[in-house]
Parts: C-alpha cells; sequence; structure tokens
C-alpha cells in the first residue's frame, strides 16, 4: 500500500467519522463516540450510520463515499457538522471537498482497527473502546495509562498501535516521546496487539525512573 493512498483515505474517513457520524450524533443529543464494527466504524447512538469500506451504510440503504462530505451526508439523510465547539483538534475539512476512499487502503485501515477494538477487550473486558473522532484512534484508559490503535498521522504515516503512560517512562520499549508505539505490519495477529498492550501495562506498573 503506497503512503499517499493510506494519506487520503485516512483523511477522507476521518471527516467521515466527523462531519457526518459523530457531528450527526452530537447534533442529536447522543455524544461525539463511536465504536468499531467490522469493516469500519459506527455510531453508538441516533443516527444510526456506520462506514464500510468505502460505503457509508444506513437503516434504509448503503450509499457510495464518493462526492463533497455535504452531498454524502443529504444521501443519508442528515446534516455535515464540524465540532470546533468541542475540541480544537480534529480534520479540518470543509463540508464541501471531496470525499476520496481507495478501497484497499480502507481494508487496511478497518483491519487495524478491529484488531485494535478486540485486543482493548481482552486487555480490560470492563471497558468499551471508543474511537473518537478528533484524533481517529480508537483507544481505553486504564490505570492512567493510554491504550489504543492510531490509524497513522503525520510523524508515523501507517497503522500503530500505542502505550501511553500519563507519566513519562524509560527504557528500551519505550519509543516515543509519548510512550511506545509498534507498526501494526509489527503486530499481524490480534494476540501479538494484546501481548503488546499487555507488555506495557506490566511496564507502566513499575515505578518510574
Amino acid at each position: 500500500m503506497d503512503e499517499r493512498s493510506l494519506a487520503v483515505t485516512r483523511r477522507a474517513l476521518h471527516g467521515v467519522a466527523e462531519l457526518i457520524l459523530a457531528g450527526s450524533q452530537h447534533r442529536n443529543g447522543g455524544g461525539i463516540r463511536l465504536r468499531i464494527v467490522p469493516g469500519g466504524f459506527g455510531t453508538v447512538n441516533a443516527p444510526h450510520l456506520r462506514v464500510e469500506t468505502d460505503t457509508l451504510v444506513t437503516p434504509t440503504g448503503s450509499i457510495p463515499l464518493i462526492g463533497t462530505y455535504t452531498e454524502v451526508a443529504a444521501a443519508a439523510g442528515v446534516g455535515v457538522h464540524r465540532l470546533d465547539d468541542v475540541y480544537s483538534g480534529g480534520p479540518k475539512i470543509s463540508p464541501d471537498e471531496q470525499v476520496e476512499v481507495d478501497p484497499a487502503a480502507a481494508r487496511l485501515l478497518a483491519d487495524a482497527f478491529v484488531r485494535g477494538d478486540a485486543a482493548l477487550r481482552t486487555l480490560n473486558p470492563l471497558q468499551t473502546p471508543v474511537l473518537w473522532p478528533e484524533h481517529f484512534d480508537v483507544g481505553i484508559t486504564l490505570d492512567e495509562v493510554n491504550y489504543g490503535v492510531s490509524p497513522g498521522d503525520d510523524d508515523i504515516p501507517e497503522p500503530y498501535a500505542y502505550v501511553g503512560p500519563w507519566t513519562p517512562r524509560t527504557g528500551d520499549f519505550w519509543n516515543a516521546t509519548f510512550g511506545a508505539t509498534r507498526l501494526m505490519t509489527e503486530l499481524p495477529e490480534t494476540a501479538a496487539v494484546t501481548n503488546f498492550f499487555t507488555t506495557g501495562r506490566s511496564l507502566a506498573a513499575l515505578p518510574a525512573n
């Protein structure tokens, strides 16, 4: 998978997550939390929408992610709503931009999310992982440590898992300024992602140097 296709698709799906799913859900009083579903991600509350690869699925049908965000939302019977009044981050995408999704890249990102969600549920069955529309990563917080999977960003352009203790740690495991990261290509199975999280949890429980 080439880096450009991943970056363009990641940004497009991030836009769909915020402007169409989380934005509409928030406007409806259901908050901004999203969830991972097979093949992609979806709302937690009404309106009941989900993304499967390059398609927006509604209770009444499926809509290709083609056209502007405004056009896709209108076809789904909802509006577009940026969440600038909720957080300062986010993709900063205009509703009039074109949605560009490469199906192969979307499948790769969805697979990373699904494996990450499953690993997080194994790490702590009492928590439900959340896909946050601001940074577009799925995660949980446990004992002042953040665990999750990101679809990539400006620093790491492909999907990766992370462990981020609130108090900085030092040592070979901790390879990032905020904690530890591992590319999802290095963690090809859910068990490998779970092992990365559990190792991080054990090390984060040790006294900080």
